[in-house]
């Protein structure tokens, strides 16, 4: 055996995924190569579709428990895109889409509004704002008229009386397209506690920035290049269905701004949406869409013929899904990405590793065997800006996280999706559950990628085209671990231990 021999260590994809077994991300393991950079010379930057750009390699899934405008906002403000559901009607979908785009900071908060004839009796009706807005109709879209702090309502002796006798009329307020850096400025120079952003037309209120939210995120990883448009405002996705009125939802969408439209069906490779694909490709020319969700070549081929700019790949992965359990229907997501990066790559197309993402080790994995982008679920659910609030089960802070092929999604209309909206009997492919507390993504997010770019310095990737290349190439080697030996790659051996990622 000579020494080109004895180096032949570990397995090319093209072998190691052409043997019959359908891996996921923990079933295989990646060798290590040669380092010749630092850590911080690692680019992430990416290709969601084929003309939208991304410096962080992250979406948000299009889950009613996960992603709306607070978390397009984040995502946005990162890098990375959030797609907002549509487990909603057509306007309350395109408002979150205005809504996202409608200011530069990385965070919504829920404003709370009273018209000037309105009484404020329970301290209840400020929930956690600091403050309530007056507007001349008592709701978002009108001009703002003046502010009542909190602090100011509970010296009231009478708190009966209109709010219009109390208020502070022609509050201080600042251009919704102020970035974040320009707002804590000016809080800071005015020594104020909050200020509202307002759109200079109309003069409705978008947003509010308190002090309190200033020195939260000034205590986060400073925010990179944020994705932003052409028109400098935000980038920011949605989600429609294969069904004739999903036409009209895609009509409000593209009025409110969206930047790309995924079509949302569990099993992409059908005539609906091809003829879906078509029609949005006819009719807006210039919008990216995204097709799926696919796990073999031959789906990825049907999508890709038919004009999709990138694919959504998984079936059955994620961790509030029973389709491979209920239907034996799908692919382990490993064997999924690789498979349909493989032939989308044929067609300049890219491809987003959908589900199955449960630490910065599989996302290194999603990326290396093919994908440009993963989208997550549960990852993120748990986050301050999934939508939804915090209870605490068995003493831990948790928030609701459901497939949207569980029944209770599905109610509201999420059984499109599935085929399944015309059936008499329906069939969950998805369950409700909980998730832990995860803080906010705007730390989870760059910690999580600074993690990310280590396993590709391992790799001795720069970027994800030198890791592509260097997995089709056949340097990147990689071997299939068994049982024990996925056990002793995790934590092992211990009495008890604290885990903290950060």
């Amino acid at each position: 055996m000579d020494g080109a021999q004895l180096l032949d260590d570990g397995f090319p994809a093209t072998k190691l995924f052409n043997q019959g077994y359908s891996y996921t991300y923990d079933d295989v393991i990646f060798l290590p190569h040669y380092i010749d950079f630092p850590t911080d010379a690692v680019s992430l930057s990416t290709k969601l579709s084929r003309r939208v750009a991304l410096a962080t390699p992250c979406v948000a899934s299009p889950m009613d428990t996960v992603t709306e405008s607070s978390m397009a906002a984040a995502m946005a403000s990162l890098g990375a895109i959030g797609i907002i559901h549509s487990n909603t009607t057509a306007s309350h979908q395109a408002s979150l889409v205005r809504l996202a785009k409608s200011h530069k900071i990385p965070f919504n908060h829920d404003l709370i509004f009273k018209s000037p004839s309105d009484s404020i009796l329970l301290a209840d009706d400020f929930s956690s704002s600091p403050c309530i807005f007056v507007t001349e109709s008592g709701n978002e879209n009108s001009k703002l008229l003046g502010t009542v702090e909190k602090s100011v309502w509970e010296k009231l002796d009478d708190k009966d009386v209109r709010v219009s006798e109390y208020m502070t009329k022609s509050p201080v307020s600042l251009p919704a397209n102020y970035s974040f850096e320009d707002v804590a400025g000016y809080l800071a120079k005015n020594k104020l506690q909050f200020v509202p952003l307002v759109r200079e037309e109309g003069q409705e209120i978008v947003n509010l920035v308190t002090a309190d939210d200033v020195e939260r995120i000034q205590g986060f990883p400073k925010l990179g290049l944020p994705s932003v448009g052409s028109d400098g405002k935000f980038l920011v996705g949605a989600a429609i269905g294969t069904r004739q009125s999903d036409k009209e939802r895609l009509e409000h969408l593209v009025k409110a701004g969206v930047n790309v439209v995924v079509l949302d069906s569990s099993q992409g490779n059908s005539i609906y949406q091809i003829e879906m694909i078509k029609y949005v490709k006819k009719t807006y020319p210039d919008l990216d869409l995204i097709g799926g969700n696919v796990v073999t070549a031959y789906q990825a081929q049907n999508l890709i013929q038919a004009g999709v700019d990138g694919l959504r790949v998984g079936m059955g992965s994620g961790s509030i899904c029973t389709t491979q359990e209920v239907c034996a229907v799908g692919r382990g997501q490993a064997t999924a990405v690789y498979k349909v990066a493989s032939i989308a790559a044929e067609s300049g197309v890219p491809v987003i590793a959908d589900g199955g993402i449960s630490n910065s080790g599989h996302i290194v994995k999603a990326l290396t065997l093919g994908a440009s982008t993963v989208m997550m679920g549960s990852f993120l659910a748990g986050s301050n800006e999934a939508p939804g609030t915090y209870e605490y089960q068995g003493g831990r802070r948790v928030k609701k996280y459901r497939g949207m092929g569980s029944l209770e999604a599905m109610t509201k209309g999420s059984d499109a999706r599935y085929l399944g909206d015309k059936a008499k009997l329906k069939i969950a492919q998805g369950v409700v559950g909980a998730v832990a507390d995860k803080g906010s993504v705007l730390k989870l997010i760059p910690y999580t990628m600074q993690a990310v770019k280590q396993g590709f310095q391992d790799l001795g990737a720069s970027s994800l085209q030198s890791a592509h290349d260097l997995l089709r190439t056949g340097v990147l080697r990689l071997e299939v671990r068994t049982g024990a030996a996925q056990v002793e790659g995790g934590v092992h051996g211990l009495v008890s231990y604290e885990k903290k990622s950060f």
